[in-house]
């Protein structure tokens, strides 16, 4: 993760702060935003910076949010400072056999950074997002520290919720709990084309689900990943591989990944995302076309292509089209392969495509204008 405010994860945009403040408390926070306000400088909150085009950044006020980081886990709900991390999250509630409904792949992520973003994960398409399952929320707007839900001041709750920090700092976070099972059956299927993916996402029954592109001597190959809960699930018809893991193991399955790209570089490297919402009806042609004007070099070493079919829920901000599937290009400009300025460059041409059949940017990739 980057550990300079003035860089985030997606390393492309450099932008220093006047200033840096950490505060330890939501009062410090407002203090710290009418300070701002009254010098009519700008103010934004950051938790891990893992933003890609420096929505993170900014020359005002820097709020590292850091310091909110405690979580009380109660019936059915978590109280979470916007610090903490779901990997805190899940450490709390996992004790009491409880676990949020959604959790992004990777859980050193701040709980304020992915609501403010959406937060979407393999549970998406029973869940919705992340900020679909925050009961009330804690934030600093205009300068004051007020609590907001559905059903106090609604308005500022929508607003907050992927608005990107736009419209108000949040501080603390209460969760939604379901209960967790212990073990979890994991099956990859093979698909044929994007077409068949979408297939196979919304027609097979699992809790969670997620599909990856990836190349192959023979081009692109795809395959659905298939995860059931509990004991006694039968692997969905095309199953070719099947592994069974604990829960906690599940949700963590990315820490090795992480702790070899870090060991080679590859973590620190630009990553210009592309990242957008699909109409369901119109998702695999534009995957299909994305990836026919592809070729490895434009991927990087290390790079991913994820698709993900879901639901949004009552989230106004993220803007998704009915029926969304989330396509996303996750680059990483390593060396000998294609240069960040052709990354963006491609990732502004998937964005036309998507725009052209009625999709949306979700808003924290890196496709610049």
């Amino acid at each position: 993760m980057p550990d300079s405010a003035g860089r985030d994860f997606g390393g492309i945009v450099e932008c220093s702060p006047v200033r840096v403040v950490r505060p330890g408390s939501a009062d410090e926070v407002a203090d710290a935003v009418r300070a701002a306000a009254a010098q009519r400088v700008e103010t934004v909150p950051r938790g891990l910076g893992h933003s890609t085009y420096g929505q993170s950044l900014t020359r005002g006020v820097s709020l590292d949010l850091r310091g909110l980081a405690g979580v009380e886990v109660g019936e059915r709900q978590a109280v979470a400072g916007a610090g903490a991390t779901w990997r805190d999250v899940l450490a709390a509630a996992l004790p009491l056999g409880l676990t949020p409904p959604v959790l992004t792949d990777y859980l050193d992520l701040t709980v304020g950074g992915t609501i403010s973003a959406g937060g979407v994960g393999g549970t998406s398409h029973v869940h919705g997002t992340q900020a679909d399952n925050v009961l009330q929320m804690d934030v600093v707007a205009d300068g004051e520290a007020v609590a907001c839900s559905p059903a106090v001041r609604p308005a500022l709750f929508d607003a907050v919720r992927g608005g990107l920090g736009r419209h108000g700092v949040i501080t603390a976070a209460t969760l939604r709990l379901v209960p967790a099972p212990e073990r979890v059956l994991c099956c990859t299927i093979p698909c044929r084309d994007a077409a068949d993916v979408l297939r196979v996402q919304r027609e097979t029954a699992a809790e969670h689900i997620s599909a990856q592109v990836k190349p192959s001597e023979v081009g692109w190959t795809y395959e659905a990943k298939a995860v059931l809960y509990g004991d006694g699930g039968e692997p969905p018809p095309g199953t070719s591989e099947v592994e069974e893991l604990p829960y906690a193991a599940f949700c963590d399955r990315m820490r090795p990944d992480v702790e070899e790209l870090i060991a080679l570089g590859e973590w620190a490297r630009p990553h210009p995302w592309g990242m957008v919402f699909l109409p369901m009806p119109r998702a695999a042609a534009v995957i299909e076309a994305t990836l026919a004007a592809m070729a490895t070099r434009d991927l990087g070493l290390s790079g991913v292509v994820l698709i993900k079919a879901l639901r949004v829920g009552r989230v106004p901000t993220l803007g998704a089209p009915e029926d969304p599937v989330l396509f996303s290009v996750l680059r990483t400009a390593s060396p000998g392969c294609a240069s960040v300025p052709e990354m963006l460059a491609a990732n502004r041409a998937l964005l036309g495509l998507a725009r052209a059949a009625g999709g949306t940017r979700y808003a924290v990739d890196s496709a610049p204008a």
